[in-house]
């Protein structure tokens, strides 16, 4: 079986993980992984560049062949840990970095959807000497899709059980949920529930030092403010039926301030934060399974960054009491590596000419071939 890398830089703009995949007949495997941390000032810089209103072409071109220098040092990195040999990949799967995602356009009677990866497959392909595969997203949103979540294929290929339903829900910059029914025949629903670690982090970083909130201690340190939350549960986004999908042009900093009063404790609005994320992925949840009218026993995978933290963990389970809990680690797989591991999965479904996206979560018209090819 062929192996693949799968490289995945999230909206958290932590960092750049590499996974090494081996994909075709048989259980997708992985085989092993690496993650590199984002230098400040190039983080510094994407953020920058998201949402963005007055943009260079030189800004955008150095920023686009940072991450890739970026990207292909994690490509290194992880060759040299796993002892494999450049010619031994058959492509590297890269998502790039988002910058924007707009699947219902701007605000406006002639809205163009889009959706904006920062991304060079030909200078990785350069790099690494491998083969790239690129640009996932915009073909599913040219068949009218929501261009995301895009992982839900991937999951249903690693989760699916004939004997229960199963939620595979990926806590990163954003959350996601893919239900996944036991009947191979019924058509998996998967869409985005808002806000996870985005804000969480964004917050912690303007009143506290790093740039997470390490296992959510702060959150847990402060009282749910009832109000706020009703204010932010107030947001339509979280009350649209899916498909849907969302990002950083909805919720960010300034969106939380406009629902602040001024007098609330800091550590308090993180646990508002952290509440809102539970109770979002609840209703999510609710909306999944009764437009699958799904019965019977349901466990919930938690993956993504978030899955290590345990007081979101703890509010999940507190709102979602009925689901049982499974690990990703039962199926050979960690937390940490899904989502690039999707991209290595994504690679190897277009060399084979097989389609990546799922129309019953995007919405798109019909199954699409996603990327492009770039050769070494």
């Amino acid at each position: 079986m062929p192996l693949f890398i799968g490289l995945m830089s999230g909206t958290s703009l932590d960092g750049i993980d590499a996974a090494l995949v081996r994909c075709g007949e048989g259980p997708v495997t992985l085989i092993d992984a690496i993650g590199l941390t984002m230098p400040e000032a190039l983080r510094e810089r994407l953020l920058s560049l998201c949402l963005g209103q007055t943009l260079s072409f030189a800004e955008l071109a150095r920023a686009e062949a940072a991450f890739c220098q970026l990207q292909a040092k994690a490509v290194a990195h992880l060759l040299v840990k796993s002892g494999t040999r450049p010619e031994a990949i058959a492509a590297i799967g890269s998502h790039g970095q988002t910058i924007e995602h707009a699947p219902y356009g701007h605000d406006s009677d002639n809205a163009t959807a889009f959706t904006w990866q920062l991304d060079n497959p030909s200078l990785l392909a350069e790099l690494t000497g491998c083969r790239v595969v690129a640009d996932f997203r915009r073909r599913d949103l040219a068949a009218g899709g929501q261009a995301a979540p895009l992982a839900p294929a991937f999951h249903a290929a690693l989760f699916s059980d004939p004997h229960e339903w199963r939620l595979v829900l990926n806590l990163g910059g954003f959350a996601n949920l893919t239900l996944l029914p036991p009947d191979a025949n019924a058509p998996v629903i998967g869409f985005d529930t808002g806000p996870a670690n985005a804000l969480l982090d964004a917050w912690h970083a303007r009143h506290r030092t790093g740039h997470y909130d390490a296992d959510g201690a702060w959150a847990a340190s402060g009282r749910v403010d009832a109000a706020l939350l009703d204010r932010l549960l107030d947001e339509p986004f979280f009350h649209r039926p899916p498909p849907k999908s969302t990002g950083r042009e909805v919720f960010h900093l300034d969106w939380l301030a406009g629902h602040l009063k001024g007098h609330e404790a800091p550590e308090d609005v993180q646990a508002t934060l952290a509440e809102l994320t539970a109770a979002s992925v609840a209703l999510g949840v609710e909306q999944a399974m009764r437009q699958q009218d799904a019965t019977g026993p349901m466990r919930l995978i938690p993956c993504g960054g978030g899955a290590h933290n345990r007081d979101l963990l703890g509010r999940l389970i507190r709102r979602l009491p009925d689901l049982g809990l499974m690990h990703c680690e039962d199926v050979g797989w960690t937390p940490d590596w899904l989502e690039a591991g999707a991209f290595a999965w994504l690679a190897w479904r277009r060399l084979e000419n097989l389609p990546g996206n799922l129309p019953s979560v995007t919405g798109a018209s019909g199954p699409r071939i996603l990327g492009g090819v770039y050769s070494a």
